[in-house]
């Protein structure tokens, strides 16, 4: 049974496009696509249907990561029935994604991306959206270090 991971940030077109992008990328290196599958959404469905921002795709390619998810938003009654691990950007998408729970079991399955991190000490994922080319190193800097974090903590069977 492969375990569905659910990457979430407020517009699904920076964060949690480039955090599937990335997990995608680390899945395959090490061949675990019949283990894992990811996917992203985002807490408000204003850009639905919009590939991810250009910005954000752009310094993504630099690393070698295709941004190719279409932005949606999140569907609690699809997707916490779909999805293991409901994993969102910062505190207040953590508090989104429980406002959308429905029971104690759809809260469980809710983490944060930043309690993943093992060598940043950052506690969200800060949005680069309205910010410079920096902002954008920096998240993907931080999914680069969280993912990998997530790795060890699903091959660890947590």
């Amino acid at each position: 049974m492969k375990k569905q991971i659910l990457f979430v940030c407020l517009g699904n077109i920076c964060r949690s496009p480039s955090a599937e992008a990335v997990m995608n990328a680390y899945i395959d290196r090490k061949n675990l696509e019949n283990e894992i599958e990811c996917d992203s959404a985002g807490i408000i469905g204003y850009h639905e249907g919009e590939p991810a921002d250009q910005r954000m795709q752009s310094h993504a390619i630099k690393r070698g990561y295709n941004l190719t998810s279409i932005s949606r938003p999140v569907n609690p009654d699809v997707d916490f029935d779909r999805f293991d691990m409901v994993i969102g950007m910062d505190d207040q998408n953590i508090r989104d994604l429980q406002s959308l729970a429905r029971n104690e079991s759809d809260r469980k399955k809710i983490h944060k991306m930043t309690d993943f991190l093992e060598e940043f000490g950052y506690t969200s994922v800060p949005d680069p959206y309205y910010g410079g080319e920096e902002g954008f190193e920096l998240v993907l800097d931080l999914l680069e270090d969280a993912c990998n974090g997530l790795l060890k903590h699903i091959q660890n069977g947590k």
